[in-house]
């Protein structure tokens, strides 16, 4: 029986357990066919935005100093997340290639609904696990990255992201009038190449070649072509198309979830090749309740780059005096960032506001919107 203690600890964290309920939704699409292959999107994307909409803010901090025995419930949803999503793709890639009742788009269509809930959900839980100093979760962390054939993210969000932030070396930091289209495909060779250069670089510091057993890539590669063999196994060529769909999408969903997180927001060049300390105004902050749910507190995210050894129940909101808030959740702010004249629209002035509120005495900002500042060193 669970002590009274427990039993609030785990009220308190059902709420992060919605991700579950999201795992039918691509099977009864494999099952039924038709309209239910749209089910996953639908509800992943519109009905969450609405339910933001209804559920309002939630701008109640824990106790960072909370203990991690009192945290169980929560780290609990993140673990068991890699083995769910590991029999939701699999089981579907032995089932939906010899499914006679379902069309080539149809097929192609589950296999998106099942990107979508590996890029909102497996990716950020994977995020979380590899923020973590226990092997296990680490562990879990690059499973998850590799079944959407992403497994670079680690060493680009770890060794990259975090360090460079805000500056002209991080590549996913999207700059002031940057379309996400245009976004996108920088990112996707720029993340590969600089996720491959920090290794490259750790290792040369302790003077080994970059082919070292010990660089990560090795391990990447490794679970990479292992999900795509069994791919292969369970579903032959069709197997392996699907899967790739399923990965560009969840890839897509991530890709767009930077580009919201740090639009136009830079760290101040303080000469000589140095920057500011990351702090919360570097990252955009929301507290929509319902998107915090679903993605485990990302949106955050201010508090996160502020504290990344922070677990997600116990990350902070901040208010509009210590960091600049997104006007909709992270679902309603990626269907604005597809299309780039709304975008613009909505959040340009928000980003000069943000430049007047914490960098006034800056007033030349070309050189920030066209990123040729000098790279941190």
């Amino acid at each position: 029986m669970l002590s009274p203690p427990q039993v609030a600890r785990l009220s308190n964290a059902l709420p992060f357990w919605l991700s579950l309920a999201m795992v039918p939704l691509p099977v009864i699409g494999a099952v039924y066919g038709g309209w239910t292959v749209l089910l996953a999107p639908v509800v992943t994307w519109y009905l969450y935005s609405i339910v933001d909409a209804l559920s309002g803010l939630n701008e109640e901090n824990a106790d960072p100093e909370t203990g991690e025995d009192q945290l169980f419930w929560y780290r609990l949803i993140t673990m068991i997340w890699a083995p769910v999503q590991f029999v939701l793709i699999f089981g579907l890639l032995a089932y939906v290639p010899q499914a006679a009742h379902l069309n080539t788009l149809e097929k192609i269509m589950v296999f998106v609904g099942t990107g979508v809930l590996s890029g909102t959900i497996g990716i950020v839980y994977s995020h979380e696990l590899l923020h973590q100093r226990n092997r296990f979760e680490r562990w879990l962390g690059d499973i998850l990255l590799a079944m959407v054939l992403y497994s670079h993210f680690r060493s680009e969000h770890l060794l990259v992201h975090h360090r460079y932030v805000g500056t002209p070396r991080d590549p996913v930091t999207a700059r002031y009038n940057e379309g996400f289209h245009r976004f996108y495909f920088r990112v996707l060779p720029q993340c590969l190449a600089s996720a491959f250069a920090a290794e490259k670089a750790m290792l040369a510091r302790r003077k080994l070649p970059w082919w070292h057993r010990t660089n990560p890539f090795w391990r990447y590669w490794a679970l990479q072509a292992a999900m795509l063999g069994l791919a292969a196994i369970l579903g032959g060529w069709s197997g392996i198309g699907l899967l790739l769909v399923q990965a560009g999408v969840a890839v897509w969903t991530l890709e767009l979830t930077n580009y919201v997180e740090h639009y136009g927001l830079t760290r101040k060049h303080l000469g000589d090749g140095k920057y500011e300390h990351v702090l919360p105004r570097h990252s955009w902050n929301a507290s929509h309740r319902a998107s915090n749910w679903l993605l485990i507190n990302l949106q955050r995210h201010s508090d996160h780059h502020y504290k990344p050894d922070r677990r997600f129940p116990l990350l902070q909101t901040y208010s509009e005096d210590d960091a600049p808030q997104l006007p909709y959740g992270y679902m309603t702010m990626t269907f604005i960032a597809v299309i780039p004249p709304l975008w613009r629209r909505v959040m340009n002035p928000k980003v000069r506001k943000w430049r007047q509120t914490f960098y006034p005495e800056i007033t030349d900002w070309a050189p920030y919107k066209s990123g040729t500042l000098p790279l941190p060193r």
